[in-house]
């Protein structure tokens, strides 16, 4: 057809081959069809070939090249690939051009109902509060279907629970767990296992599902209040516990869990409160009674309390649970145990005078049995307190009397120990102390402050002050110290005045004392106290006569005076004089060392090497000296007879020693040695000691002749080795060295 006619036509068509549907899955023995592709120009004459390109072309579609059909080779999955894109293609046979340009069509996979749902997790975990009301939100689960959602109901799920209720509940399209039962209590009943099923095709008949588990945890609220398991307890220790120590432990039980579980513990009533407490542990959330207060087995044999528990964290929702605390009574029985003796009081005091006389009782002590026994008590002192035997203590009724004098001025206060135990249990054993104040009695007269070096001027005049004394006393008045002093007798050269404030004044009587009349005076000074009985004493001031300037200052007085006016003991000025002794002794010992450190030695030069030295200590007095030392011993007679002056230094050679030979007609070596004799006799720089001087000469004519080895080539053509090659390989060697020669030679 032409014109518009041909147009819609070729729209048609376009329109109806540009589009395929085929099935997944196919399980059919042949290839599936899929649809026939037929192009205008084909005349149906056979010269028309169809050619296809795109997606899966020649592998999983395939065309008939002459009728245009096409096949699919392979079982197709829509979940893998839901479509594939192809383009198809006339030829003419012959002359091998395109009928018409290519045209892109598309095969869509039909979707089957092939796969099952999903669940994104296999299990899940949830939790939700004890008690919580229906309804209330626990987990929502998601499962998906691999199916086509838009194509039927392959894809659409519906869930639903297979385990779990009548607890929990599903919503179908969501799959959101909800509570399904009220009052669950996690106290009865913690965990629960839930299956949810997702299942396709709507949840119709032939669909199918997946499952996945849910894990439900309940938690724990406060909806359980403490309860003890028994109205009351009973516990024992000995009345001897000390306080703060155990006694026994009670718990309360307690549903929850965590914080919900936390308990307090008090005691709110009961005739032991006061002896008894109790303490919270909050690791073991128990109830630890303790000691208060010590009991008493003798006073009191059973201590009892009320306990009450509470939950330290309380909910208000739970409050009609409640109450949330409980109570219990507590008996505590204390047991007997043997006590020490007990004392009176925990410390005794007692004074006593100095001068109360020995065997006089100043306290006595009292203890006695707690225990129901009473057993008699003896007392002793602690040896340990009363090293000195100051105190002795009577065994039974425990009075305390003195065993020696006391002195308050050797010690004002003693402390000592008294121990009581039972006597027929001496284990049993207490002590307390005992402080005893010695009282004072005036028993000590009075004396000088200190010692004064007092001293006065040959130019003073009458009733100049020449010193100020004070006092000192080792009793302790009540009122305090009172001394009055005064002179022993009428002085003509010294008065006393008494400043009435402890001290008093020494004046001059007279004018113009000379040291070398008298250098020293002493004044006796009476001192006594106000104390009763008036204890006095008379101390002795020295004063020395020195000589001053003009306005009373000391320039000189004999030696003893001015040294001790410069504040100089005895002991110092010996100190002193030892060190400047040791500072000589040390000066006088280096100054020898030096000088004999400066002596020159026998032999200065390194080079100076003799066969025999000999050293004379005794040095003589040179040459000059013939007495001393002759030092025409050491000379030859030839060199006294000369005129020449011989030099004490080192001879400048010296020559080897050499034992000389033995034998007499040796003439050259005598000859020889006579002639180097007088040359170190006749030498003037030669030294006067005795010395050794050695000539290196072997001389000739000897019958042993030379050993020398420059002179035994000569000979040894005369000797023979053939012995050595006897001797072994050790020798071998030197066989060959010296046979070869002889052979050599004799050749």
């Amino acid at each position: 057809m032409k014109g518009d006619k041909l147009v819609l036509h070729r729209s048609k068509r376009d329109w109806m081959w540009r589009q395929f549907f085929l099935s997944e899955e196919y399980t059919g023995s042949n290839y599936q069809y899929v649809g026939k592709l037929r192009s205008d120009k084909d005349r149906g004459d056979g010269t028309a070939r169809y050619v296809l390109s795109g997606e899966g072309a020649g592998t999983i579609f395939r065309i008939d090249e002459k009728s245009g059909d096409l096949h699919a080779t392979q079982r197709l999955d829509r979940e893998e690939k839901s479509s594939y894109t192809l383009q198809a293609q006339a030829f003419n046979k012959i002359t091998g051009l395109p009928l018409e340009p290519a045209t892109e069509f598309i095969v869509k996979i039909h979707d089957i109902n092939d796969n099952e749902p999903k669940f994104t997790k296999a299990v899940y975990t949830a939790s939700v509060p004890e008690m919580s009301d229906v309804g209330t939100f626990v987990i929502e689960v998601n499962a998906t279907d691999a199916d086509d959602a838009t194509y039927g109901n392959s894809a659409k799920l519906v869930y639903s629970i297979l385990q779990g209720q009548p607890y929990f509940s599903v919503e179908p399209e969501t799959g959101i767990v909800r509570i399904a039962l009220s009052n669950m209590d996690r106290e009865v009943r913690k965990e629960y296992q839930v299956v949810i099923q997702a299942k396709d095709m709507a949840g119709q008949m032939g669909g199918l599902s997946g499952t996945a588990m849910v894990n439900v945890t309940l938690t724990d609220v406060n909806d359980s209040p403490p309860r003890f398991a028994y109205s009351s307890y009973h516990l024992s220790t000995y009345e001897s516990a000390e306080i703060g120590s155990t006694v026994g432990r009670i718990k309360a039980n307690d549903g929850d869990e965590g914080e919900n579980a936390e308990m307090k513990y008090k005691i709110v009533d009961g005739d032991g409160k006061d002896y008894l407490d109790i303490i919270t542990d909050e690791i073991t959330q128990e109830g630890v009674i303790v000691v208060k207060k010590k009991m008493d087995y003798e006073s009191k044999r059973i201590y009892t309390v009320k306990v009450e528990v509470t939950n330290t964290h309380q909910d208000p929702n739970f409050a009609d649970l409640g109450p949330f605390l409980d109570t219990a009574i507590v008996k505590v029985t204390a047991k007997d145990v043997d006590e020490p003796p007990v004392f009176s009081r925990p410390q005794y005091v007692f004074e006593v005078n100095e001068d109360t006389p020995k065997g006089i009782a100043i306290g006595t002590i009292s203890a006695w049995d707690p225990d129901a026994t009473h057993y008699p008590i003896q007392y002793a002192i602690d040896q340990h307190t009363d090293p000195e035997r100051l105190y002795h203590i009577d065994p039974k009724n425990g009075s305390i009397t003195i065993l020696k004098s006391l002195d308050r001025e050797v010690s004002k206060w003693h402390n000592i120990s008294v121990l009581a135990s039972e006597i027929n249990n001496p284990h049993q054993r207490s002590r307390v102390p005992v402080l005893i104040k010695v009282l004072d009695v005036n028993d000590n007269a009075p004396e000088f402050a200190m010692i004064y070096e007092t001293f006065v001027c040959e130019n003073v005049k009458a009733g100049q002050l020449i010193q100020t004394i004070s006092a000192i006393d080792t009793d302790d008045p009540l009122v305090g110290h009172k001394f009055v002093f005064s002179l022993s007798s009428m002085n003509p050269n010294f008065t006393i005045f008494d400043n009435e404030d402890n001290t008093a004044r020494i004046l001059t009587r007279r004018s113009g004392f000379n040291r070398r009349e008298m250098s020293v005076y002493y004044l006796p000074v009476v001192i006594s106290d106000s104390d009763y009985p008036i204890q006095s004493s008379t101390s002795t001031l020295t004063i020395r006569v020195c000589s001053c300037d003009a306005t009373g200052n000391m320039r000189s007085c004999s030696v003893d005076a001015l040294l001790l006016s410069a504040g100089l003991s005895t002991g110092a000025l010996v100190a002193i004089l030892l060190c400047i002794l040791i500072l000589l002794m040390i000066v006088v010992l280096f100054s020898a060392l030096k000088k004999q450190r400066r002596k020159e030695p026998l032999i200065i030069s390194k080079e100076d090497v003799r066969d025999n030295v000999v050293s004379y200590n005794d040095e003589g007095g040179g040459e000059e000296d013939t007495q001393a030392f002759d030092i025409g011993t050491l000379r030859h007679p030839e060199v006294i007879e000369s005129n020449k002056l011989r030099r004490d230094i080192i001879p400048e050679m010296l020559f080897p020693y050499h034992r000389p030979s033995p034998m007499k007609e040796c003439a050259d070596v005598r000859d020889f040695i006579i002639s180097r004799l007088q040359e170190n006799d006749t030498d003037p720089f030669a030294p006067p000691y005795d010395s050794l001087a050695t000539y290196a000469y072997e001389g000739n004519g000897s019958i042993a002749e030379s050993l020398s080895s420059l002179e035994s080539s000569v000979t040894e053509a005369d000797h023979e080795y053939d012995y050595l090659s006897n001797w072994g390989p050790q020798f071998k060697k030197l066989a060959d060295m010296y046979i070869g020669k002889d052979t050599g030679v004799a050749n």
